[in-house]
């Protein structure tokens, strides 16, 4: 889970950001491969449609720093299905000052947070971040949608559901379910900030 200024504006598509020269493989062992994390979104997508008998409603808001380029994947895929604008279907939602680790970490970025159209009032917002661990991204993602309006309902759709809930939380879209360790971490790669898609696990001896 992450948290961060975004890659791009609102509308605008997520810039490629090429690895760092010389910068080698991330360390640990691949447990997604790129074709993985496309496949988990298309799936992702199909079943937010099915879900919600449409998009007419929904609104996708990814949690920077990764949940936005998801977010964006997302929309896209549901924009082909639908036959809808993808950039009327996603924002951006930053949850910094709704965090309750700020006491131990002030010095965090605020990140940007828009809203598509007409704002969230009486639409479906799905939640999208990279990896579901202890819950307390998403608490404060709804303490701060509670700022921006009053939804019909809140979804969330991960790409990684790792396990390890501090809080009574559950995804409603997971791309993997991913059993860990809790020595061990999982770094999510996206080639828009990272120059690769890939999920790996680190730590544990691994």
């Amino acid at each position: 889970m992450s948290t961060g200024t975004p890659a791009s504006g609102p509308g605008r598509p997520a810039t490629h950001v090429p690895p760092p020269e010389g910068a080698g493989p991330a360390p640990g062992t691949t447990v997604l491969g790129a074709d993985d994390v496309g496949r988990a979104l298309t799936r992702i997508a199909h079943e937010v449609v099915e879900r919600n008998k449409g998009v007419d409603d929904v609104i996708l808001l990814g949690i920077p720093t990764r949940g936005l380029p998801l977010a964006r994947r997302l929309a896209q895929r549901l924009a082909q299905v639908e036959h809808v604008p993808a950039e009327g279907l996603v924002g951006s939602l930053d949850v910094t000052m709704h965090r309750d680790d700020l006491a131990h970490q002030p010095t965090r970025t605020i990140g940007e947070t828009y809203v598509p159209g007409d704002g969230i009032d009486g639409k479906v917002v799905v939640l999208v971040d990279d990896v579901l661990y202890s819950g307390r991204t998403i608490r404060a993602a709804l303490d701060a949608i509670s700022d921006l309006g009053r939804p019909r309902a809140v979804q969330l759709a991960v790409l990684v559901d790792r396990g390890h809930r501090e809080l009574p939380i559950r995804a409603d879209y997971v791309g993997k379910n991913l059993p860990t360790a809790t020595a061990e971490r999982v770094r999510v790669l996206l080639a828009e900030i990272d120059g690769e898609d890939r999920v790996v696990i680190e730590g544990a001896g691994r």
